[in-house]
């Protein structure tokens, strides 16, 4: 055996071959199997381009892709009290806290933002199913009633896009009582006469389609979302029935008369000006690009034609 030629030069070669690939350049499709180039991907707005299955999409990509130019403000939310219960499970809640909120980046599973989609104001908050399963908390409470006193504040109407497991249960009771909270939140909004929007997303479940989420003016949802209170399973359990086709999926609901739209992840910008202009009494949105908020065009003035009498 030639050590120099079989060990010390494949080692070499190796180390001079070796390229620093980013494990995140691709993504499998849950669906179809497809491997999809993270750019292509992110151009897509996380829509396979292959079976057209909407995957999971940050609350800041989908505002990216959603509000004119990219571009909003995120509304202040009030820090509720950390730890109320002093839970514990495995890992302390604090602890769950931090890591959630050091791998979503975010402070919880809710981000509110005001701005403006299709010179249309509008005040939109969306749900992180990533940070702990977009759990309802007290945070998410108090962001929704932030968005929606923000909303009456500055006359706009309010869009929720909603992705969650249901309530937190290391907060308890505290987390629940966030359903009659964001319902009394919701209907600030109605009497203040401003339209309010719900994109439900996948997956929407538990408290959270029992309260905030299915109390809009108008129900719109993405293709294939699971949306319902209880799981199938445990409804097959109590009813001792086998479920439909498709039970609790947006495309059944919508069928059955519980949503309005089934729309595309692509269409829903659109889809959003067309209603919210609708429900505010504002002339068609006019189509093709338009400048980012703040630049406005100068206005020509024609010079005043002089008279000759």
């Amino acid at each position: 055996m030639n050590w120099i030629s079989n060990y010390v030069r494949p080692k070499i070669n190796s180390l001079f071959s070796r390229r620093e690939v980013p494990e995140n350049l691709w993504t499998k499709c849950p669906e179809c199997g497809t491997m999809l180039f993270h750019r292509e991907l992110a151009a897509n707005l996380n829509v396979c381009t292959s079976c057209d299955h909407h995957m999971a999409i940050t609350p800041r990509d989908r505002f990216t892709g959603l509000f004119d130019g990219g571009i909003f403000v995120e509304v202040k939310v009030k820090e509720p009290i950390a730890d109320p219960l002093h839970f514990r499970d495995q890992k302390k809640y604090p602890d769950r806290l931090r890591a959630a909120q050091k791998a979503t980046g975010e402070r919880d599973a809710m981000l509110v933002v005001e701005g403006e989609i299709g010179r249309t104001g509008v005040v939109v908050a969306a749900q992180d199913f990533a940070f702990m399963g977009g759990s309802m908390s007290m945070y998410v409470g108090n962001a929704i009633i932030a968005g929606a006193q923000r909303a009456i504040e500055t006359k706009r109407p309010f869009v929720l896009f909603s992705a969650a497991g249901g309530a937190r249960m290391q907060e308890g009771i505290l987390g629940l009582m966030q359903m009659p909270r964001t319902t009394v939140a919701v209907q600030m909004l109605k009497e203040a006469g401003l339209p309010y929007v719900v994109v439900l997303t996948h997956p929407t479940t538990g408290g959270v389609t029992a309260s905030y989420a299915m109390l809009g003016d108008v129900q719109i949802a993405e293709p294939n979302a699971l949306i319902g209170f209880a799981g199938a399973r445990v409804i097959e359990q109590t009813i001792r029935e086998k479920l439909p086709e498709g039970f609790q999926r947006a495309e059944y609901l919508l069928d059955h008369g519980m949503l309005d739209r089934v729309t595309h992840r692509k269409n829903m910008r659109d889809e959003l000006i067309t209603i919210l202009r609708m429900l505010t009494n504002l002339p068609p949105a006019i189509k093709g690009e338009l400048p980012a908020p703040g630049v406005i065009a100068e206005a020509v003035v024609e010079p005043a034609v002089e008279s000759k009498a």
